[in-house]
């Protein structure tokens, strides 16, 4: 795998929702032959999307992935506006188990509705490495949802959480317990992070974190363990 002219960076999608804002940070990551963007914000907005991958010397011609972290509507709604809009050429990669949600073949988990199906070219599975933009690493992460994903950009040693963790003010901060699944169960995947060495992380909702990441990292995992009666 090669790190040559390989790159990450988070784009700020700042999307209206019934009048407000609703700012969320896919990722993009890139090398000499594939541009890949993780996570596709809500429905209807491909053509932000566009023009902010077009603004940040990504522009949407060029890429040629779409992984998704898991199966909420903020983060695949416009998976199949742009896998059109690319003329089918776009490969959707997601885990094993997100597949029957983004298929349409079950309703989506929290909201009950069925999505427009989208076929899933590659399944991931937990320790996969994906050969593209230097590397990088999958990271099975549910709790959140059974789906769940995080990824792990191997060259720059940056994170990308989905919904694992979040952030504020480039702080490092817990997963948001009032749309979270299983909160045990995503404290011990957000304990996998220990075992890697994170310089950057991109939060789906806050955006960019770094420094003291890993102290950060413990400090939650600590309080979210006596928060929840399990130790870290």
């Amino acid at each position: 795998m090669s790190e040559r002219n390989a790159g990450i960076k988070a784009i700020k999608l700042d999307m209206n929702v019934n009048g407000g804002s609703f700012v969320v940070y896919p990722a993009v990551l890139w090398d000499g032959e594939n541009a890949i963007l993780v996570d596709t914000g809500l429905s209807g907005q491909s053509e932000l999307i566009k023009s902010v991958l077009e603004r940040e010397g990504v522009p949407f011609a060029n890429i040629t992935k779409i992984i998704i972290t898991h199966q909420d509507r903020d983060h695949i709604g416009s998976l199949p506006e742009l896998v059109q809009a690319s003329g089918g050429t776009v490969q959707v990669l997601a885990h094993e188990e997100a597949v029957p949600y983004l298929t349409g073949k079950t309703p989506l988990i929290k909201s009950k509705v069925t999505a427009p199906p989208v076929q899933v070219d590659v399944t991931l599975k937990d320790g996969d490495v994906l050969p593209y933009a230097g590397g990088i690493q999958v990271i099975y992460t549910p709790g959140h949802t059974p789906d769940h994903i995080s990824l792990y950009h191997i060259p720059s040693k940056t994170l990308i959480t989905g919904d694992a963790l979040t952030s504020q003010d480039g702080e490092l901060r817990p997963f948001d317990p009032n749309f979270t699944l299983d909160r045990r169960l995503a404290l011990k995947s957000a304990a996998k992070f220990r075992e890697l060495v994170i310089e950057t992380v991109i939060a789906y909702h806050g955006g960019v974190c770094t420094g003291n990441i890993q102290e950060r990292l413990n400090e939650i995992l600590e309080s979210e363990s006596r928060g929840s009666g399990e130790e870290s």
